[in-house]
C-alpha cells in the first residue's frame, strides 16, 4: 500500500480506532464547503459557496439550468479539475480533512466519494457482474469470493439483486433504463463510499423508474450522506432533508427542505419555487 493510500485509509476510516475521529468529536458535519469557487477558463461558474452537510442526510441542490449545480458537485470529488482549463479555489472538508490537500491523491478521493451521473452509463462491453466488480478489480482486489460478496451486497443495496441474480453474466446494456441507473448506483456502492453524489439521476427515466430511484435514495441515506442535483422541485421536496437553491453560480439560500419550500427567506427563492422563473 502506498503512503498516499495509507494516509487516505486513516483519514477516511470510520472505525473507532481512527485517531483523527477522536480529535473531531465536535465535528458535526460530514461535508463542509468553504468559500468554494470554480472556473471554466475565464468564466466563473461557482462564486464563494459555503455550506455544511450533516451525515446520513439527503441534500438537494436546485436552481435553473446553468446556475452551477453540477459544477458544484463535481468539485466535491475533484472531477471538475479533470476538465481542460478548469480550476477551483476554496475548501471541501470531509470528516475534518480537506480533499484538496496536496497530500491526498484525487484518485483515492473518488473511491470514497461516489458519483452517479444524469444518464445511465454502464460499461457497454461488460456483463452486469463485471460492471459492479470493475472498480474493485481496477483497485487490485483479486479475491473472487470477496468480489462475489460485494457484488451481491451492492446489487442488493441498489434494489436490483432480485431482478438480475439469475442473469449476472448478461450485458449491463441489456437492462431497462431504470435498471441501468440502479446498476450504476450498485457500481458506485461497490467502492463503499461514504458520500454519494447524484447528478439528476432520474432525469432520463420514466415516472415508475424514477420512483424506484427515489425510494432507493431514501433507503441509502441510512448508510451514506447523499447530495443530489435535481431540476424537479417536487422530487427535491419528496426526498431531501435539506435544500440548497443556487442562481448564477451563487448559493442564494440553504436550509431544511420544509422551510425552504414553505417559508423561504429570500424573495428570489420564493419566485423560483413558485415557478415565476427558471
Amino acid at each position: 500500500m502506498s503512503n498516499e493510500e495509507e494516509l487516505a485509509r486513516v483519514v477516511f476510516s470510520q472505525g473507532s480506532e481512527n485517531p483523527l475521529k477522536e480529535e473531531q468529536k465536535e465535528q458535526t458535519y460530514k461535508v463542509s464547503i468553504k468559500k468554494l469557487e470554480a472556473w471554466f477558463g475565464t468564466k466563473q461558474a461557482i462564486k464563494d459557496v459555503s455550506l455544511d452537510v450533516k451525515e446520513n442526510t439527503i441534500t438537494a441542490i436546485i436552481g435553473p439550468s446553468g446556475c452551477g449545480k453540477t459544477t458544484l458537485i463535481r468539485c466535491l470529488n475533484r472531477m471538475h479539475e479533470m476538465t481542460p482549463s478548469s480550476r477551483s479555489r476554496g475548501q471541501v472538508i470531509i470528516d475534518g480533512i480537506d480533499i484538496y490537500d496536496r497530500n491526498i491523491d484525487p484518485v483515492i478521493i473518488k473511491r470514497r466519494i461516489g458519483m452517479v451521473f444524469q444518464k445511465p452509463n454502464p460499461f457497454p462491453t461488460m456483463s452486469i457482474y463485471d460492471n459492479v466488480a470493475a472498480g474493485l478489480k481496477l483497485n487490485g482486489v483479486k479475491d473472487r469470493q470477496l468480489i462475489d460478496e460485494i457484488v451481491k451486497e451492492s446489487l442488493q443495496g441498489a434494489g436490483l439483486w432480485d431482478e438480475v441474480k439469475n442473469e449476472l453474466d448478461k450485458p449491463g446494456m441489456g437492462l431497462s433504463g431504470g435498471q441501468q441507473q440502479r446498476l450504476c448506483i450498485a457500481r458506485a456502492l461497490a467502492m463503499q463510499p461514504e458520500v454519494l453524489l447524484m447528478d439528476e439521476p432520474t432525469s432520463a427515466l420514466d415516472p415508475m423508474a424514477s420512483s424506484k430511484i427515489e425510494e432507493l435514495v431514501h433507503d441509502l441515506k441510512q448508510e451514506l450522506t447523499i447530495i443530489i442535483v435535481t431540476h424537479n422541485m417536487q422530487q427535491a421536496a419528496r426526498v431531501s432533508d435539506y435544500t440548497a437553491f443556487m442562481y448564477l453560480g451563487e448559493l442564494v439560500e440553504y436550509g431544511p427542505t420544509k422551510k425552504i419550500f414553505e417559508n423561504p427567506q429570500k424573495e428570489l427563492t420564493e419566485r423560483y419555487i413558485s415557478g415565476k422563473f427558471g
